[in-house]
C-alpha cells in the first residue's frame, strides 16, 4: 500500500470500535455529528498528500515497496533528510494553524524514533526489536493513523501504580499466554482516539523495581475486543465556522482508554516487564517526535502573533507605544522560535550521528514554546478587552432588522463590523471557549508536569560547564 486518500481514511474508521460520548455508545464515529468536521479536517490532510502541488513535500518512496509514503516516517540521517521532514510537517501544521497537538505526524514520528532505537530499547528481548521495526514498516506502508496513551489514571500521584488503593486501576499485565499478553486497567490521555486506526501504549512514567507488570509497550487496533474509550464531551456543537472558527474544525478529542482483559498478540508486544527498557525508551531515539512537536508549536506561535497584530489593527491600537512593544515582543518570540527550530534540526542530525542529548530541542519544546504561547494568549486578551465578549452571532448579521446597527456600532478602524466581529470570535474561541481553555491546559502540560520537565535541565551536564566559568573568574589571581 501507500498514502491513503481522505475517503480511504474515513472508511477504515467504520470498524465497530467501542467509543462512548456523553453516555452514548457511538457505533459509527464517522456518522456522529460532533465528530464529522474534525474527521473531514483529517481526511483533507490525507488528500493533501495526493495533491501534485504538495506531494513532493509530503511524501518519499518507501524503501520496501517504492510507493509514496508520508515523509513523517522518514528515518532522516542527513541535514537534507531532516529538512525534508520539517518541510512536510510544517505544511501540515500550517494547514491546521498549529492547533492540533496530535496530528498523525506526531505518532508517525514517535514510531519512527522507536524503530531507530529498537536495538537499544530491547537488548534483553531481541524479538521485540524485530516487532518494533516490523510495526514501523507496516504503519509507514499502510499510512496508519495512531493515537497513544501514556499516563496512569490520576488517582494518587504520591504513590506508584502498585501502591494505589486499587493496584488494578493502572494498565498492567495480568498474565502471559501462548498467543500474547493479557492486559487490564486504564490509561490517559488518548488524544485523537476516536479518529485513529490503532492505539500505541508507550512508557512515560519511570517504573521502579516491583512495577514490572506496569512496564509495557505495545500497539493494537482500535476495534480489539475488550478495548473501550470514554471521551470527554466534544467541543464542536454544530455552530457555524463564523461563530466557532476553530472548535468547529480542530477539536481532536481526548479519551480514557480502558482495557478489559485485552489480548495483545506477541508480535505486537515491544516491552513486557523490562524496567530498564521502559525507563530508557525516550532516551535512545533521534528525536523525530520532539522535532515534529517543535515544528507544530512554532507554527502555532506564528498564528497567535498574527492574530494579535490583526486585533490591534482592527481597533486602532497600534499607534500606542505599549501596544507596539507587546506586539514586537510576540514577533521577537516567533523569531526566537524559528531560530530554535533550526537549532533543533541540527540537534537531530547530530543525535543520529553521535548519540548526543537533544538539549536544544527539549528546551524549545518543554520550556520556550509553552511560555511563549501563554504570553501570546495574555497579550491577545489584554489587547481585546471587551471585544472578546461583545461578539454577536452570524444569525444577527443575517437579520435585516439588526444588521444595520451592528455595521454601524461594531465596525473597526478600517474594516467592517462582520470582519471585526469574526476576528474577535476567533480570539474568543482560542481563549474563552472550551476549545481554547483546553488548548491552554494542553500546551502547558504538553510534555508532562512543567516543574518536572524544567528540573531536568538543572541535572544537565552543561550546568557544570556554566559553573566552571564562575570558578575560572574567581580563581584568577591577576
Amino acid at each position: 500500500m501507500s498514502i491513503r486518500t481522505g475517503a480511504e481514511y474515513q472508511e477504515r474508521l467504520k470498524d465497530g470500535r467501542t467509543v462512548y460520548v456523553n453516555g452514548e455508545r457511538i457505533k459509527d464515529v464517522t456518522a456522529y455529528p460532533p465528530f464529522r468536521r474534525i474527521i473531514a479536517t483529517l481526511a483533507a490532510l490525507y488528500d493533501l498528500q495526493h495533491d501534485p502541488v504538495h506531494q513532493a513535500r509530503l511524501t518519499y518512496s518507501s524503501p520496501t515497496t517504492g510507493n509514496p509514503v508520508s515523509v513523517s516516517f522518514l528515518m532522516a540521517e542527513t541535514a537534507e533528510d531532516v529538512a525534508q521532514r520539517i518541510c512536510g510537517e510544517e505544511l501540515r501544521a500550517e494547514a491546521t494553524f498549529g492547533l492540533m497537538g496530535r496530528l498523525p505526524d506526531f505518532m508517525n514520528a514517535l514510531v519512527t524514533d522507536a524503530a531507530v532505537a529498537a536495538r537499544f530499547i530491547t537488548r534483553r528481548e531481541p524479538g521485540f526489536a524485530e516487532n518494533l521495526v516490523r510495526y514501523y514498516e507496516n504503519c509507514r506502508d499502510d499510512d496508519c493513523c495512531l493515537t497513544h496513551t501514556l499516563v496512569d489514571p490520576q488517582i494518587d500521584r504520591s504513590k506508584g501504580p502498585a501502591q494505589q488503593a486499587d493496584p488494578e486501576a493502572a494498565l498492567h499485565r495480568v498474565r502471559e499466554t501462548d498467543r500474547g499478553i493479557v492486559v487490564r486497567g486504564a490509561r490517559m490521555l488518548s488524544t485523537l482516539a476516536p479518529f485513529s486506526d490503532e492505539i500505541w501504549v508507550g512508557p512515560f512514567y519511570p517504573r521502579k523495581p516491583g512495577e514490572e507488570a506496569y512496564a509495557l509497550c505495545f500497539a493494537i487496533p482500535m476495534d480489539t475486543p475488550g478495548l473501550k474509550f470514554v471521551c470527554r464531551e466534544p467541543y464542536d456543537r454544530g455552530r457555524s465556522r463564523f461563530d466557532r472558527p476553530v472548535s468547529s474544525r480542530f477539536d481532536e478529542e481526548d479519551a480514557l482508554a480502558i482495557f478489559d482483559d485485552v489480548l495483545v498478540p506477541w508480535e505486537r508486544v515491544f516491552i513486557n516487564g523490562d524496567i530498564e527498557a521502559s525507563n530508557s525508551f525516550l532516551v535512545h531515539g533521534p528525536g523525530f517526535a520532539l522535532l515534529q512537536a517543535t515544528v507544530r508549536g512554532v507554527v502555532k506561535l506564528r498564528f497567535l502573533a498574527g492574530l494579535a497584530c490583526h486585533l490591534a489593527e482592527a481597533i486602532g491600537r497600534t499607534a500606542a507605544p505599549h501596544v507596539q512593544a507587546q506586539l514586537g515582543e510576540l514577533i521577537a518570540k516567533v523569531e526566537l522560535g524559528n531560530g530554535l527550530l533550526r537549532a533543533a534540526a541540527q540537534d537531530v542530525v547530530t543525535a543520529r550521528r553521535e548519540g548526543i542529548s537533544l538539549r536544544a530541542l527539549a528546551a524549545a519544546l518543554w520550556v520556550f514554546i509553552p511560555e511563549a504561547q501563554m504570553r501570546a494568549a495574555e497579550v491577545i486578551r489584554q489587547l481585546s478587552g471587551s471585544g472578546l465578549i461583545m461578539t454577536p452571532t452570524e444569525q444577527d448579521f443575517d437579520n435585516p432588522e439588526v444588521a444595520p446597527y451592528l455595521e454601524k456600532y461594531l465596525q473597526g478602524k478600517a474594516i467592517g463590523a462582520r470582519q471585526r466581529v469574526q476576528l474577535f470570535k476567533l480570539a474568543w474561541d482560542l481563549l474563552g471557549e472550551q476549545f481554547g481553555s483546553r488548548q491552554l491546559q494542553y500546551e502547558w502540560f504538553y510534555a508532562g508536569d512543567p516543574i518536572f520537565t524544567r528540573s531536568r535541565f538543572y541535572h544537565s551536564p552543561a550546568v557544570n560547564n556554566y559553573k566552571a566559568m564562575v570558578d575560572r573568574l574567581l580563581n584568577q589571581t591577576s
